[in-house]
């Protein structure tokens, strides 16, 4: 007997407007869009296509001005302001372009701070999850080390080994390479790679560069606030890309 599972993200009919100087404005403009559980995909646009107000739609950060969105089987939309916190801190770790660590706290003290925000875990516990988090990101010799004594590449793998504390079942990352030079950047891509790979991990992507998004499996296209392709073809991605920016 075939068992039917639900996917791990269903969004339907999605918008969000936000109001500026009494003038509306769409960022998202009616999108659909379903996630299997381990998926990798990148979500691509230029400035103001709306890939950031998903990011943060996805990421229970927001909520849209209409539509549905399920995540694990649950209605987002519906939810208070606190019920969003606990699923963003069940189900989410996020990885940010400019790492935002804490400058006077050390590397294991970073990574534990967000077992501090969801249900009662002892101390031992605590420094146990941060410093196997640490060690899977390749930083066991860097777990004393504060933000200043550490490389942005080293600095970046700190705030994945952060938002892997919870152990939840997406990684989003927002333009994670942005303040990284090339090597770095190759070598943080492959990290997410491997997560998704050996931890079934589904991980989403926040990009504008096409060599980034090429990493992942699924490339989303967006401008003006909808999805214009959703392919597994990157050479197709990058073509639609192309085609709204000289179109827009």
């Amino acid at each position: 007997m075939s068992t039917f599972t639900l996917p791990l993200i269903q969004i339907t009919d999605v918008s969000k407007i936000y109001k500026l100087d009494e003038v509306e404005v769409r960022a998202l403009d009616g999108i659909s869009l379903t996630m299997k559980r381990g998926e990798y995909a990148a979500l691509i646009g230029p400035s103001g296509s709306g890939k950031s107000t998903l990011m943060n739609t996805l990421g229970c950060l927001d909520r849209p001005t209409d539509g549905s969105y399920l995540l694990d089987g649950q209605e987002v939309v519906s939810m208070t302001r606190e019920q969003r916190a606990r699923i963003r801190n069940a189900q989410i770790g996020f990885v940010f372009q400019n790492f935002n660590l804490l400058a006077r706290t050390s590397a294991l003290e970073n990574v534990e701070l967000p077992l501090l925000y969801g249900p009662s875990v002892s101390a031992k516990l605590r420094r146990d999850r941060a410093k196997e988090m640490l060690a899977l990101v390749g930083l066991s010799d860097r777990v004393h080390h504060h933000p200043g004594q550490l490389s942005g590449g080293q600095q970046q793998r700190v705030a994945i080994a952060r938002a892997l504390s919870t152990e939840p079942s997406i990684l989003m990352g927002d333009e994670p390479t942005g303040n990284l030079d090339s090597r770095t950047s190759r070598e943080v891509i492959e990290l997410f790679r491997k997560l998704n790979e050996q931890r079934n991990l589904t991980v989403i992507l926040v990009t504008h560069d096409l060599a980034i998004a090429r990493n992942a499996r699924r490339n989303i296209v967006l401008s003006d606030g909808k999805i214009i392709s959703d392919t597994y073809d990157h050479d197709e991605a990058a073509l639609a890309l192309k085609q709204s920016q000289e179109f827009p």
